[in-house]
């Protein structure tokens, strides 16, 4: 019934397959950050946490009874240490996406989104009027400060950007945090790329740039990239949750996230609290790799190579492979252009970050790139 839409995307190059990778190959393609998702300490311990609970599954959505002090004991913490007023957890960052956009957005609001959110985000303002979203260029201030300046609605404005883009590995500006807190707009942030690699406690953007949360900032993070789990959560004023609770669907018409997930994030979360000076120490290392070889300065755990070849870029990846590497191999929709993605995770011996950046570079005189 589809095959011949199924046809146009193998003739461009962009036919994508479910693959099991070869899990003796030296991982710098996935968005586990830190390694935590083969430590079997963080597992063991939040086996035997969760086998001590009545049940071991939330049976029910969050708002009927489906909350659990599992739920509660971790959305605490994540208020403690990033210094918001309340939180709240949720199946994943896809959901909390939606969940965000779809109920904060109401009659007579304006969402400004960067053109380069993610995917989950942009799905959810096809939820709302055509009127109501204006989408600015990626990381462009100014463009946001035109745009926003020529809409005259009376209604909340609200900015929706990205702490790190899962791409571009490119930080949000602090200028729009400042555009935002001037104008008094809501600015969410999905921090699923930037919580648990940047600022001093590696809670993400809002430390790096040493932001103190007021009550228009909306922070979301997940649990399946640095945290080694799977899940989300947001932070926000308690009206702002309150009234998630309230109004997101999401939230209300989906089981509440699984415990198992949500205690192995909460013990990925004291782990690199313990841990950061160690962790920052080698981000700065491989970062410092990077740049010495690829001449690519980053801030971020993400290295994007752009190779603009969809057949290239995949030829390139099974090369690597083949070495014993796995990196990504990012083509359309995806990304513009098709690029490597090259993750330096913190858990790989640096001497196999060494060789693959030595390869790309290499590769450019082969007519790779």
């Amino acid at each position: 019934m589809y095959e011949k839409e199924l046809n146009s995307i193998k003739k461009a190059n962009r036919y994508r397959t479910r693959k099991v990778f070869d899990t003796n190959l030296i991982d710098l393609a996935s968005n586990d950050y830190l390694g935590l998702a083969s430590q079997k300490e963080l597992f063991e311990n939040t086996y035997k946490k969760l086998y001590k609970e009545n049940f071991t599954s939330p049976k029910a959505s969050i708002v009927v009874t489906g909350y659990s002090q599992v739920h509660k004991d971790f959305e605490d913490d994540l208020k403690k240490h990033n210094n918001f007023e309340d939180a709240i957890v949720v199946g994943s960052g896809f959901l909390a996406n939606i969940s965000m956009i779809e109920a904060l957005v109401r009659k007579g609001d304006i969402l400004f989104i960067d053109e380069n959110y993610h995917a989950s985000g942009m799905l959810a303002t096809k939820l709302l009027n055509k009127n109501q979203v204006v989408i600015f260029k990626h990381n462009d201030c100014q463009d946001l400060k035109e745009k926003f300046e020529k809409q005259d609605a009376r209604g909340r404005k609200i900015i929706a950007i990205e702490g790190v883009y899962s791409m571009e590995g490119d930080l949000a500006p602090k200028e729009i945090f400042d555009f935002a807190n001037e104008k008094n707009a809501l600015l969410i942030v999905d921090e699923a790329h930037s919580s648990g690699v940047l600022g001093e406690n590696l809670l993400g953007i809002f430390d790096l740039y040493k932001i103190t949360p007021k009550e228009n900032h909306i922070k979301m993070g997940t649990l399946g990239k640095a945290y080694g789990s799977y899940g989300a959560y947001i932070l926000a004023s308690k009206t702002i949750i309150d009234f998630l609770v309230n109004r997101a669907k999401a939230i209300i018409y989906t089981t509440a996230p699984s415990l198992f997930d949500i205690v192995l994030g909460h013990e990925s979360l004291k782990y690199i609290q313990r841990n950061k000076l160690q962790i920052r120490d080698t981000i700065s290392l491989n970062l410092n790799i990077v740049n010495n070889i690829l001449n690519i300065n980053s801030q971020s755990l993400i290295i994007p190579i752009e190779i603009a070849d969809n057949k290239k870029v995949v030829e390139i990846q099974k090369s690597l492979e083949q070495k014993g590497y796995l990196v990504g191999a990012i083509r359309q929709p995806t990304v513009k252009s098709a690029i490597i993605r090259l993750i330096a995770k913190t858990d790989i011996d640096q001497k196999y970050l060494k060789y693959v950046c030595n390869f790309l570079k290499e590769s450019r005189w082969k007519n790779y790139f």
